[in-house]
């Protein structure tokens, strides 16, 4: 495994850019088209964890600022233009929109970088995703429509689709950009307003996010941003009776604990917790494919990835093989600088987080599983963490039950397809799951047979937009994105006409 410290001459010219506007930055939320500090005035920092540098302050919002955003959204709802507006006069918006990040594709996916330590390369993609996104529900806004029903002589029945009114975003860290536009890009599309609460580890991008939707002409109220922590800011959203649907996603604590005060006042919800998903390898999977994809699947992004193929289950008769191989990838990784291009693995994006992992190897030792790479601490600033693959692994240990977040995979062997069916679904999560191997009829019967809410055969955390992205289990409520997405944003109406 190699170190990483330098940035090429073009990171350095979007870095200027960036540095610039880092400067300038003040801690602000943005509310009805305008950029307000916090009622209280208070802010707190935002770091880069490659540095353990201040990058900026941010606003730190409590109950008076989601009020407010509350009360400008409400408003754009009910009477602004976007309460008059068209499915079409929507879609010009989001389209103008993802333009522009396009535009500023890269100053985006250098402030993210900076702000969660994520690789540059990562980032870049990110944001080619985030605008397909938005550009896919911006041509999917006019088909948010009702159904006429056959109906006796004498009378005409249908059904509308209308917008379910003020929705909030909670949104994690780990992929910032990408995930707002996953929360946002469908609600504005049916016709909602919208308030949206980053991670307080990752607010930055969400202001310069709330600075292009002023530039792509959303009108006042209809997007806004409050930055802050989760016991102020979004428990205040949660809470409030103004809002109509609640996204979040993150962890299965929090997630209960949203889902308890949410329901309090029947909020719509729609929660993504995570998961502890199952990569499966037989004996006849491509290894040539089958190795960097889970090796990927566990340690893209230092492993801060609700679907991370965290539990990886290798058929006993190639599992020495496959580990070999495994390590052999991962001494190809190249861990450092997130800024530069050759950078395949960064910091983890907190303190708090890089202890955490660190909690897991010490606790992965204990419980008597075998390390067969990495599990060494890394000195020096940044929060980063090796890649660490532990063999040996039983399906009661700590380290193959809970959701750790990190770049930690636990390797269990298996020689029989119903047992690892039965250890793959003894989980509490079902987000996702992988199946590798080259019979056809194997493949349609674990599809079927594993409890998750998406199975990759032959591949692994491939997404795409037309897909309804959600868990299965204690891995969330509802679904994302895919053909059926309106649904989650739209609130339907039934009407019968006696003629």
């Amino acid at each position: 495994m190699s170190l990483a410290s330098s940035v090429s001459n073009e990171v350095d010219k979007t870095g200027a850019k960036v540095q610039r506007w880092l400067a300038d930055h003040t801690p602000r939320h943005m509310i009805n088209n305008e950029f307000v500090p916090s009622r209280s005035g208070a802010a707190f920092d935002a770091v880069d964890p490659t540095t353990e540098s201040v990058l900026a302050a941010a606003a730190s919002g409590d109950e008076a600022d989601v009020d407010a955003a509350v009360t400008a959204a409400r408003a754009a709802l009910e009477n602004g233009p976007w309460a008059t507006a068209g499915p079409h006069d929507r879609a010009r918006v989001l389209r103008r929109f993802a333009e522009v990040i396009v535009d500023n594709a890269d100053e985006l996916a250098h402030l993210e970088t900076l702000n969660n330590g994520t690789p540059i390369g990562i980032t870049r993609g990110g944001m080619t995703l985030t605008a397909d996104r938005l550009q896919y529900f911006a041509g999917a806004a006019p088909y948010a429509a009702g159904q006429t029903m056959p109906s006796p002589s004498g009378r005409f029945t249908y059904t509308l689709r209308e917008p379910v009114g003020v929705c909030a975003g909670i949104i994690p860290w780990n992929s910032p950009v990408s995930n707002a536009v996953k929360t946002f890009g469908p609600a504005l599309a049916a016709g909602n307003t919208v308030i949206l609460k980053p991670a307080e580890q990752t607010p930055l991008s969400a202001i310069r996010l709330a600075e292009l939707a002023i530039d792509a002409g959303l009108p006042p109220g209809v997007f806004n941003v409050i930055t802050g922590f989760g016991k102020s800011a979004g428990a205040a959203l949660v809470r409030h009776p103004g809002v109509n649907k609640l996204n979040f996603t993150g962890s299965l604590e929090t997630g209960r604990q949203v889902a308890r005060e949410a329901t309090a006042n029947l909020k719509r919800v729609t929660l993504e917790l995570g998961g502890k998903s199952p990569n499966i390898i037989f004996a006849d999977a491509d290894l040539s494919k089958a190795v960097p994809a889970a090796v990927n699947g566990f340690s893209k992004n230092a492993g801060q990835m609700c679907t991370a193929g965290s539990r990886l289950f290798v058929h006993e008769s190639i599992r020495e093989e496959f580990i070999d191989r495994i390590k052999e990838q991962l001494a190809g990784l190249t861990l450092g600088n997130p800024l530069d291009p050759q950078t395949t693995m960064g910091p983890l994006v907190s303190r708090q987080q890089m202890e955490r992992v660190e909690r897991y190897v010490e606790v992965g030792k204990a419980e008597g599983a075998n390390i067969r790479f990495g599990g060494s601490p890394i000195s020096g600033p940044g929060y980063f963490v090796e890649p660490t693959v532990f063999d040996q692994v039983n399906s009661d240990m700590r380290i193959a039950v809970e959701e750790i977040f990190g770049p930690v995979l636990s390797v269990i062997s298996f020689t029989d397809e119903d047992e690892v069916v039965r250890q793959a679904n003894e989980s509490v999560f079902g987000l996702g799951a992988g199946v590798w191997t080259q019979d056809i009829s194997r493949a349609h019967r674990l599809v079927r047979r594993l409890q998750a809410g998406t199975v990759w055969v032959n591949a692994y955390n491939a997404l795409d937009v037309t897909m309804p992205f959600g868990g299965q289990k204690q891995s969330g409520i509802g679904r994302e994105l895919g053909l059926d997405w309106y649904r989650e944003f739209t609130e339907e109406k039934a009407v019968l006409i006696n003629l």
